[in-house]
């Protein structure tokens, strides 16, 4: 297209699930259920953490710091899907789209950056149980929270600056459920291998480094579990990564064949379904499986129940 002719877009038009515009209300309802129930289950298990004195170790402190980012992750796209199930046109902003974007992305990276510290943390506790208490302290613990934000919020910038100088002409409409890279760089009404490439450069050094270093303290952690004599000191041991493992199975399963992959174009219903598992179920499921794999979690939740009264 002549660059004179360009029309530049302000606004784009997300289509969401287009198959099933029959049940718009009884998917608002069910993902309304869900995002409040995810709410709910993180500020729980953020508010029981902090207000339970045996709680306070460095595992659990990130385990609350982690239930605050599944707040921000979930904020950032689900209350906007929902207010699309209920209209006609639904329409968002060039600008708000970009920030849906660097919100997501952001903070799925702190996730990223969260998942490993946890790790490295139980890689600490099993098998440097000595010198557990000196290395990960309180203060450490806190400045690795900290640090796993920044890098987040650091993240995207280069990958939104990009697409913000690219031109969009037309046509307008989002082929997915929410504003994403892939989706909005099809958009575009220029040449966009070059955006393509720093996103698969960047999206694949960040989840398969993460990863790697995840899969490598759990390889310590096993070798050092094999080595304990008794059963039930396995069991103890195994029981206390058991969690994290489930959510960086779940987690890191669905954002790998989403993320690194060098085509601008996929299936279109692969990645909605995709895109549902990581941004809607995983932060949804976390709570679950943080209170009913976790017996200390589930006793302090107790407690705090008791004490109010709730419990009798």
């Amino acid at each position: 297209m002549d660059p004179g002719n360009w029309s530049q877009v302000t606004e784009f038009i997300i289509l969401g699930f287009p198959h099933l515009q029959g049940v718009q209300a009884y998917l608002f309802v069910l993902l309304l259920l869900i995002y409040v129930t995810t709410v709910l289950g993180n500020l729980l298990i953020f508010l029981v953490v902090r207000l339970d004195s045996r709680l306070h170790t460095p595992m659990y402190h990130l385990v609350s710091a982690l239930s605050v980012l599944e707040l921000g992750y979930t904020a950032a796209t689900i209350p906007k899907m929902l207010s699309d199930l209920l209209r006609e046109e639904k329409t968002i902003s060039f600008s708000g789209c970009l920030l849906q974007i660097y919100f997501f992305h952001s903070l799925g990276a702190a996730e990223c950056y969260l998942l490993t510290a946890m790790a490295y943390d139980r890689y600490l506790a099993i098998c440097r149980p000595l010198h557990y208490p000196t290395l990960m302290t309180p203060a450490l613990c806190a400045k690795i929270a900290i640090g796993c934000w920044l890098g987040g919020l650091a993240g995207p910038v280069a990958e939104i600056s990009l697409v913000s100088r690219l031109p969009f002409c037309g046509p307008n409409r989002i082929q997915h459920i929410f504003c994403d890279f892939p989706p909005v760089l099809s958009l575009a009404c220029t040449d966009t291998s070059i955006n393509v490439l720093v996103d698969f450069v960047i999206n694949s050094c960040k989840i398969l480094a993460t990863l790697l270093l995840i899969v490598s303290s759990y390889v310590q952690v096993i070798r050092t579990v094999l080595r304990i004599p008794s059963a039930a000191g396995k069991r103890k041991a195994f029981s206390t990564c058991a969690s994290h493992l489930t959510v960086v199975l779940i987690f890191y399963g669905s954002v790998l064949f989403m993320y690194v992959r060098l085509r601008e174009s996929y299936s279109l219903d692969y990645d909605r379904a995709l895109a549902v598992l990581y941004s809607v179920l995983t932060p949804f499921l976390n709570p679950f499986i943080y209170s009913f794999r976790n017996k200390d979690i589930k006793e302090a939740v107790r407690r705090q129940f008791t004490r109010s009264g709730i419990l009798g």
